[in-house]
């Protein structure tokens, strides 16, 4: 299976198009506080000269539904990716029919202490409009959480996850062989600084997740 590999934290025409040249499957915006935050017009802009084949995500965290919505619609997003307390069904709700069937609502559950199952009663809320969960150690943190107690807990569940926190292209491949996500989502580890890709990580951050994948 071929994982879905996304670069996250977006900001300039010359990193997208070089993430796309990399490989990369989709693309993240950041709509929230951080030191990667765009605007709605500076990805408006980026997205112009974005090829059509790469898809878009906006991020963002505790947005009002109908904000999110606006974002989608005048962006044409392919996915979101919820980190606080909005309402995947809420926003289903709101959305046209064709643009709800074609978007991709990515919902984030924090791995801190352990994840347990209690932790996995998280994944029971509003499951029907979640299309695919994220676990991250935290928004920012560059910091792994433990992959094989992960692994442990997810063993039966159904549905797609993607793997987020500290990802790098030394230890990426080790994370896709020991959970075999159905993505992976990488911002710190293919950069030269905040806000700003590095082009031979972001290759070869690829080649090692398709390397994991042929093992």
């Amino acid at each position: 299976m071929k994982t879905w590999i996304k670069f996250c934290g977006t900001t300039s025409v010359e990193d997208a198009v070089a993430a796309a040249e990399a490989g990369a499957d989709a693309l993240g915006f950041i709509f929230a506080a951080s030191k990667r935050r765009v605007t709605v017009q500076r990805a408006r802009e980026i997205l112009l000269e974005t090829p059509e084949c790469v898809e878009r995500i906006g991020v963002f965290l505790d947005d009002n539904v109908e904000i999110v919505r606006r974002h989608v619609m005048e962006l044409n997003l392919t996915g979101v990716q919820l980190h606080g307390e909005e309402s995947t069904a809420a926003l289903s709700r709101i959305l046209p029919d064709d643009r709800r069937k074609s978007l991709l609502i990515i919902k984030t559950i924090i791995v801190k202490d352990g994840f347990t199952a209690e932790r996995q009663a998280d994944f029971d809320v509003e499951k029907d409009g979640v299309d695919a969960w994220l676990l991250d150690s935290g928004a920012g943190s560059g910091k792994t959480f433990d992959w094989g107690m992960v692994r442990t807990q997810l063993i039966g569940r159904q549905g797609r996850f993607i793997i987020a926190g500290g990802l790098t292209r030394q230890n990426v491949g080790e994370a896709v062989r020991t959970l075999a996500p159905w993505g992976v989502d990488v911002v710190s580890g293919i950069e030269c600084e905040p806000g700003r890709k590095d082009r031979e990580k972001m290759k070869t951050f690829v080649a090692a997740v398709r390397e994991a994948e042929r093992q």
